[in-house]
């Protein structure tokens, strides 16, 4: 497989990523896909890991870190602005079309976790984008507004944004950027905060599944209201004709947004259930990242014409 790393602009910030080219004796242009990383997640994990194996399927890939994370530019660093990740997937398609290697009326994006809602928005308003897929996909607007489950008191989200507010104000008296700790410090307070997807988190995040080094543990408080008035999901009947393919695992308390998004969906659109598998299993796990890739490529073969 032919790997590099490569920088491209995106509204005036430097985006770090990773370019796959397929390993085929099939002359290019190819089909290619942009793949997008969980919140607070960088390059070299999920989305690379997915971005690997779907290279390996005959498909340039390019996984790239979000503005203000990972090796991109930007500042404060690990800011969550969400209208400058959907500008990230963007400015990622641009890059693709400068690509020898690539077809650019066979573009594709697939977001996973964060980046699942974020490539819906990118694709309602790009139609240089043909299909769009989603792993464990959410809007992390409302992750963080109603919680994971959709069940969390609206008091939680109103103490957020007082803190935000006054983060805000001591930022302007010149104490510096204020930040917040995503994570706990410890799997038991994970599992208190947040049950068994808040035990998942800090597994893949916080120890030696997942751990990476640049991917951020904690997040400006600047990022709350950022999020308060975003919506990922609001222009996903704009996707139609183009189809949408959701990967949702049966055990995964964030599934009911993308349950949201399937009747959203005005064009082709389906909801497949990965069996026994959770919100973070997807990331990782091989029997269940297996299956997904299974359908990833089975749709993106018929929806960017695939041959290899």
């Amino acid at each position: 497989m032919n790997f590099s790393s490569v920088t491209f602009q995106s509204a005036g910030i430097s985006i770090a990523a990773h370019l796959r080219l397929p390993d085929t004796t099939s002359r290019g242009p190819w089909p290619a896909l942009v793949v997008g990383h969980p919140g607070t997640a960088v390059k070299e994990q999920t989305s690379g890991l997915y971005a690997q194996r779907m290279a390996e399927r005959g498909f340039v890939t390019l996984a790239f870190d979000a503005a203000f994370q990972g090796e991109s530019g930007g500042s404060p660093r690990g800011l969550e602005d969400p209208a400058q990740r959907v500008e990230d997937f963007k400015a990622a398609v641009s890059y693709l079309t400068t690509r020898q290697e690539v077809d650019p009326d066979r573009i594709g994006l697939l977001g996973i976790c964060a980046s699942g809602g974020y490539s819906l928005a990118a694709t309602a308003g790009d139609h240089r984008v043909k299909a769009v897929a989603t792993v464990s996909g959410v809007d992390v607007a409302r992750q963080f507004r109603l919680g994971p489950d959709g069940t969390q008191d609206p008091a939680v989200f109103q103490g957020l944004l007082a803190a935000a507010g006054a983060a805000r104000s001591a930022e302007a008296r010149g104490e510096g950027v204020q930040v917040f700790q995503l994570f706990p410090d410890t799997v038991e307070q994970a599992e208190a905060a947040g049950g068994e997807h808040g035990i998942e988190g800090f597994e893949y995040y916080c120890t030696g599944r997942g751990e990476h080094e640049r991917s951020t543990k904690s997040l400006p408080w600047a990022s709350v209201d950022r999020l308060a008035f975003f919506d990922a999901f609001h222009a996903v009947p704009l996707i139609g004709p183009r189809p949408v393919l959701q990967i949702v695992g049966s055990r995964a308390v964030t599934s009911w947004m993308a349950v949201d998004v399937h009747q959203r969906a005005t064009g082709p659109k389906e909801l497949h259930w990965i069996e026994g598998a959770s919100h973070v299993d997807l990331y990782d796990r091989k029997e269940y990242v297996d299956r997904a890739v299974a359908k990833l490529t089975d749709y993106f073969d018929d929806a960017l014409g695939n041959a290899s």
